[in-house]
C-alpha cells in the first residue's frame, strides 16, 4: 500500500518521516516490518526504516515543520524514522 509522507532528504540518500499519530498505519506497519520501498517522482527504492531516537526524532519533526509550515505541527506525537536505502 501506498502512502504520501512529508520528508526529508538527507544528503546520504536517507529520507527522515515522523508520524503525527501514535497509532497511524503506516508508522505501524515500519515497526512491525522495516523493510519498505520509497519513491519520490520517478525515483523508486528498496529502503530499511531505522526507528530515530528522541533527539534525532525532535530534529527531523523540527526540519520537516520548517519544511512544510504549520499543517506539520501535530508531528512528533508519533513515531519518527530514517529510510535508509539498501541494495
Amino acid at each position: 500500500m501506498a502512502v504520501a509522507v512529508g520528508y526529508i532528504e538527507e544528503p546520504d540518500g536517507s529520507l527522515l518521516v515522523a508520524a503525527s499519530d501514535p497509532d497511524a498505519d503506516w508508522a505501524r506497519n515500519l515497526e512491525a516490518e522495516p523493510r519498505c520501498r520509497a519513491t519520490i517522482g520517478q525515483r523508486s527504492w528498496a529502503a530499511i526504516a531505522e526507528p530515530l531516537d528522541r533527539l534525532a526524532a525532535g530534529a527531523a519533526v523540527r526540519e520537516l515543520i520548517l519544511r512544510y509550515g504549520t499543517p506539520a505541527e501535530s508531528l512528533g506525537r508519533g513515531p519518527a524514522f530514517r529510510l535508509r536505502p539498501i541494495g
